[in-house]
């Protein structure tokens, strides 16, 4: 990864003061526990997980290149459509912890209700179960550990 690109990921994301702690603080969230996270459906963290990566993957993808809006958006599709973050999660899920991994486990095994469009339906489990564990780092405030995963599925080693 390029300086510029490092420099912008991490002022964006970086770091324990940072955009997601702000958010959640003005949601009035603040930082949840532990037991209160487990509370929430795979399906709610995944539903946060989609908008983390989205906003991860565009930061990367526009910090990379001043190009016309459907050039980035055909670049970022190539992160985030639900093939791109299935082989994502397999790449990764040896590297995750036991906690990190039933996130994952529990997010490909809900029941979402709605039907894959542009994927088959093992792709879309684990894409959901990946999405489930970034909204799960996103409100457990471990944003140095989701920063670390989001760098793992992108590519995007710092």
């Amino acid at each position: 990864m390029d300086d510029a690109l490092s420099d912008a990921l991490s002022e964006i994301m970086g770091g324990e003061e940072n955009i997601f702690g702000k958010i959640l603080d003005e949601a009035g969230i603040g930082r949840i526990g532990k037991r209160d996270i487990r509370e929430y459906s795979p399906l709610v963290l995944a539903y946060l997980g989609d908008a983390i990566y989205e906003l991860f993957v565009r930061t990367m993808v526009i910090a990379g290149e001043n190009a016309p809006v459907n050039k980035l958006h055909k670049h970022s599709t190539g992160f985030v459509k639900a093939k791109a973050q299935s082989k994502a999660i397999h790449e990764i899920l040896e590297f995750l912890t036991r906690e990190e991994q039933e996130i994952v486990r529990r997010g490909r095994n809900a029941k979402p209700g709605t039907v894959p469009k542009n994927a088959g339906i093992m792709e879309y489990k684990y894409a959901t179960g990946l999405e489930a564990l970034l909204g799960y780092l996103y409100l457990k405030g471990d944003y140095t550990r989701l920063m670390q995963v989001l760098r793992m599925c992108t590519g995007a080693h710092a």
